[in-house]
């Protein structure tokens, strides 16, 4: 990535969930291992490889935050979510550290990138500004089965991320989803941020809704599939977990 490039982003990765289902008790779920390493650590080096400094590498913390903040030292900055309140306030609070001349934001969760490669996301970044895109969003492909939500592209060119419990059965058989990967032009999210409705069923404010206010507000925004889907791993159950473990131990990079 260009120095210029560089100059003008800042990464928030988000690190404060809990990791339940994978029976996290003492720990928050990114500091689970796979391949001997903590997940988080994979992306943070994909994210050091492509020239970040540790100013511009937030990771929001919350469960037992000072094991993240205890493992990386100053690799990165660190900031507290403080009440939880889904992944959208999170990403507001970590951009809150940012230094003030980064203009665009690289918003990651941290359980889902340690199979990244670094010129897939300095692509992505790359394409937000060659764009003048105040919104991008990485999609990939899955299988059906997958459980979350999916993209729905329309025919007048607008695209729509529809979270799982709203799918139709039709929109069910779409294999495109989101990878909760997206790059924000940063004055344009804290000034929406404010202002942006919560999700019904939780009570907490997601990324996705950004990109319905991107859409409702006729601004500019991209979703950019993945060239290889496979870089993007979400690990959320025992068997993911073991898989991912396996994949890195046997050093496949996917």
């Amino acid at each position: 990535m260009s120095p210029q490039l560089l100059n003008n982003f800042g990464v928030v990765i988000l690190a404060a969930g809990r990791g339940t289902r994978l029976g996290c008790t003492d720990m928050p779920k990114v500091m689970k291992e796979i391949g001997g390493r903590p997940i988080v650590d994979y992306l943070v080096e994909t994210l050091e490889n492509i020239g970040f400094s540790p100013d511009k590498i937030c990771v929001v913390v919350g469960f037992k935050g000072e094991k993240v903040r205890d493992f990386f030292g100053r690799r990165v900055t660190c900031v507290d979510q403080g009440e939880l309140r889904g992944t959208a306030h999170a990403a507001f609070v970590g951009m809150q550290t940012l230094p003030k001349e980064v203009k665009n934001v690289l918003v990651m969760n941290g359980d889902d990138g340690a199979f990244y490669q670094s010129k897939t996301l300095a692509d992505l970044m790359q394409s937000h500004l060659v764009n003048n895109d105040l919104l991008t969003l990485l999609s990939a492909e899955a299988d059906p089965s997958f459980g979350g939500g999916r993209i729905v592209r329309h025919t007048d060119g607008q695209v729509e991320v529809i979270e799982k419990e709203y799918l139709t059965e039709e929109q069910k058989q779409i294999r495109e989803i989101s990878t909760n990967t997206f790059c924000f032009e940063r004055t344009w999210y804290e000034k929406i941020f404010p202002v942006m409705p919560q999700l019904r069923k939780l009570g907490e404010w997601g990324l996705p809704t950004a990109l319905a206010m991107a859409r409702g507000e006729g601004v500019k925004y991209s979703v950019i599939k993945l060239d290889d889907s496979r870089e993007w791993f979400g690990i959320n159950s025992p068997a993911e977990l073991e898989l991912a473990d396996k994949l890195k131990r046997n050093n496949h990079h996917l």
